[in-house]
């Protein structure tokens, strides 16, 4: 509402200025009603171009602001310079044009180098900037993956990393979208998200943001995952993900990204070939001879010769451990069924 009363304004005023300089009595004329139209329709257009640009960056009024600036005070120093020069001449006219031409020519090239290099440099003259500050220099970014994965929050909980914590509109509005799907299973994944992103938003010391920016490098990208990582990059945050293919994507590009499933994998107990560990099988494997059971924390564990053991708890020799970003595997050698009331040791356990 403010900015239309300020563009109505705006055309009123332009038209009061036409009338001004004029004077009522030539305005009423044909000719000075003509004049008056041709005053109301550019300040018109003006107000149009506005409305066809919706976003606006403080940066490029900056770039202009810093150009027009340098550029005029390289002129004035190259002038005085030239002076000895330019007094050779006894045309004055020629020396004025000349300052001239090389005031424009200067102020041009600085308004397109700052142009050029607005990512790099920062600025924000002629306005002054209000805001709280923020923690850290490196950003976590967050993307819907880990927030329907939901262990983020606990993350964060714990360490209260001394960092901001940024999630992009649009993964934001996936978000709802998903909670908002006629689908039950899409529904409850975004329910679930949004549940997260409410926790995260009131754990104490955690400085959420849900982030508008709208790079030129993100406009012409349709894909959430490569708008993601290029966002990732423009903001030179540390994305955290738990998509496979997002993580292996945003590797190939050399953003730095972090899966939630690697932190995971690295708390988790280690593993060593020989070690002895006992685990309920649960169903066959793959391969005839093969039993598989799962761990407290969800390691698959595949065990040769357990097939017939299944339902039963046994004693195994590990052979192989398989790491990746997914989840970790173990693979194991039936030795012997377990003691009566022997009991499961996350991983460590030795039959006892």
């Amino acid at each position: 509402m403010g900015l239309i009363i300020l563009r109505c304004v705006y055309i009123v005023m332009t038209c009061g200025v036409g009338i001004y300089l004029f004077g009522m009595d030539a305005i009423l004329t044909p000719a000075g009603l003509t004049i008056l139209a041709g005053i109301a329709l550019f300040a018109g257009t003006l107000v149009a171009v506005d409305l066809w640009i919706p976003r606006k960056r403080v940066v490029w009024i900056s770039s202009i602001y810093f150009g027009l600036l340098v550029g005029t005070l390289l002129t004035a120093t190259i002038g005085y310079a030239l002076l000895p020069l330019l007094t050779l001449f006894d045309e004055r006219h020629f020396s004025f044009n000349l300052m001239i031409l090389l005031e424009i020519s200067l102020c041009y090239l600085c308004i397109s180098f700052l142009v050029q290099t607005r990512d790099d440099l920062r600025f924000i003259i002629p306005y002054i900037e209000f805001r709280r500050a923020v923690k850290g220099n490196r950003p976590f970014l967050l993307d819907t993956s880990v927030l329907i994965d939901g262990r983020i929050a606990d993350v964060l909980e714990i360490l209260q990393p001394d960092v901001q914590i940024i999630i992009p509109r649009f993964a934001a509005d996936e978000l709802q979208n998903m909670a908002d799907s006629p689908d039950r299973n899409r529904r409850t994944r975004g329910k679930r998200g949004l549940d997260v992103l409410n926790r995260i938003q009131k754990l104490k010391g955690i400085d959420l943001r849900i982030d508008d920016t709208d790079a030129p490098e993100l406009q012409n990208l349709s894909g959430d995952e490569g708008k993601f990582i290029e966002w990732g990059k423009h903001l030179e945050g540390r994305l955290i993900t738990n998509d496979y293919n997002l993580n292996k994507v945003a590797k190939e590009q050399n953003a730095e990204v972090i899966h939630l499933n690697d932190i995971a994998n690295a708390l988790k107990p280690a593993f060593l070939s020989g070690e002895k560990l006992t685990v309920d099988l649960l169903k066959p494997g793959e391969e005839a001879s093969q039993g598989v059971g799962y761990l407290d924390d969800g390691t698959m564990v595949v065990v040769e010769g357990g097939q017939p053991y299944i339902g039963e708890r046994i004693l195994l020799t590990i052979t192989s451990v398989l790491q990746t970003s997914a989840g970790r595997m173990i693979f194991g050698r039936y030795e012997s069924t377990a003691k009566q009331g022997s009991r499961h040791v996350d991983g460590n356990a030795d039959g006892q």
